[in-house]
């Protein structure tokens, strides 16, 4: 611990010594009051709402008995094609900052992801895998168009693309999830307080999509009152941290890459490697900052806002030994929703333990690269090799 605090320190100390203070708040202001690439992201998570209120109606219309289950099935595949192909198309347009772009086309794909685990229980599980990848293919595809042909400002552009994909994912399970209701109506093996389908109400819905989980449920735990003390503490992290975490990125990462650039264009291997190992270190400490930022402090704000009781986002992904071990650990709502909407059907439906594990890498590698090269308007498909380049390790 001492040898870390030392080595550290002492880079970030030659950063200071070399470059001064960078960190600019002003210039903070300036991206999100001037850049007119701020509004095309509110309004492509605006327009990511009306996705949530049609398949809300619609689960409504289905428990009545108005429509048939294929007609049903060809207008969710229309509907959350279009509610990840427009916030694409928006980025792709616009070519706004990458950062907000993928934090809105992340929440755009989480959306997706919960209505279809909300709608899942509706159709069957070899139909509904076919159903959820051409859905979430189209949700993700649209605000990747649109964010390549506006060409915005790249970090509004990755912040909806973040908010793109949060929504897909929920879309996702809310749908998965009332068809086995429905299932369970048709079969006559309900169980006791089934709850369905009172639980069509836009209270319901609209708790679940606010809630930090990607699985609907039709009925959250909750706990029994809202912490004051708590919600201000997780509250001041939330906004602290993560100044800290851009004035890092500011002050270390930028001059970093920029003296790196010269490097990366003559092709000297030992000095790009040195490069690489002299961003690894601020990389990390960037990496872990906004991780506790979003996992502990803002995912817990909001859990405590709404008073949902289940707050296990992370377990000990430090101490993990594998590949397996840390990917099934470091981001708990995201396994949860591969390995029920995902893995567990595949093997249900006959697959191999072998075949689900590559639908879960592959599906986390089209999420990965659709954050990383939509609001840079670079695809190189690192991010999804990268992430393939995982599955012997695992």
């Amino acid at each position: 611990m001492l040898l870390l605090i030392v080595s550290n320190g002492r880079v970030a100390l030659e950063n200071f010594i070399k470059y001064g203070i960078l960190i600019s708040p002003l210039q903070w202001i300036n991206a999100l009051s001037e850049d007119p690439w701020t509004w095309p992201n509110l309004v492509m998570l605006f327009f990511s709402n009306i996705t949530c209120i049609l398949v809300f109606f619609t689960e409504k219309i289905l428990a009545k008995k108005w429509i048939g289950e294929k007609l049903a099935l060809v207008w969710y595949i229309t509907l959350i094609s279009a509610h990840l192909t427009f916030p694409v198309l928006v980025t792709l347009w616009l070519k706004g900052n990458p950062l907000f772009a993928s934090l809105s086309l992340a929440i755009i794909v989480i959306e997706a992801l919960k209505l279809v685990s909300y709608i899942h229980k509706w159709i069957g599980e070899k139909l509904a895998l076919v159903w959820y990848i051409t859905l979430i293919s189209a949700h993700l595809t649209l605000p990747v168009l649109v964010t390549l042909w506006l060409k915005g400002n790249p970090l509004f552009a990755s912040l909806s693309l973040a908010i793109i994909v949060i929504e897909a994912l929920k879309l996702v399970s809310y749908i998965h999830v009332n068809y086995w209701c429905r299932g369970s109506l048709k079969s006559g093996d309900k169980p006791k307080n089934f709850l369905y389908p009172s639980n069509l109400t836009l209270s319901n819905f609209y708790y679940f999509m606010f809630a930090p989980t990607l699985c609907y449920e039709l009925k959250f735990p909750r706990t029994p009152g809202r912490r004051p003390k708590f919600i201000l503490k997780r509250a001041a992290e939330f906004i602290c941290f993560g100044i800290l975490g851009v004035a890092l990125c500011e002050q270390w990462v930028v001059p970093l890459v920029k003296n790196s650039m010269g490097t990366l264009k003559d092709m000297d291997i030992f000095l790009c490697i040195e490069r690489v190992f002299k961003l690894a270190v601020p990389n990390h400490i960037i990496w872990l900052l906004f991780f506790y930022t979003i996992f502990h402090s803002s995912l817990n704000l909001m859990a405590e806002i709404l008073r949902f009781a289940d707050r296990e986002f992370y377990r000990d992904f430090w101490n993990a030994e594998t590949i397996q071990y840390f990917w099934q650990t470091w981001n708990i709502p995201v396994h949860r929703w591969c390995v029920r909407h995902v893995y567990k059907p595949l093997i249900r439906n006959g697959y191999s333990r072998l075949t689900g594990s590559l639908a879960v890498f592959l599906i986390s590698a089209i999420f990965h690269e659709y954050l990383v090269s939509v609001p840079l308007h670079l695809f190189r498909l690192w991010a999804f090799w990268a992430m393939l380049a995982q599955i012997p390790l695992s």
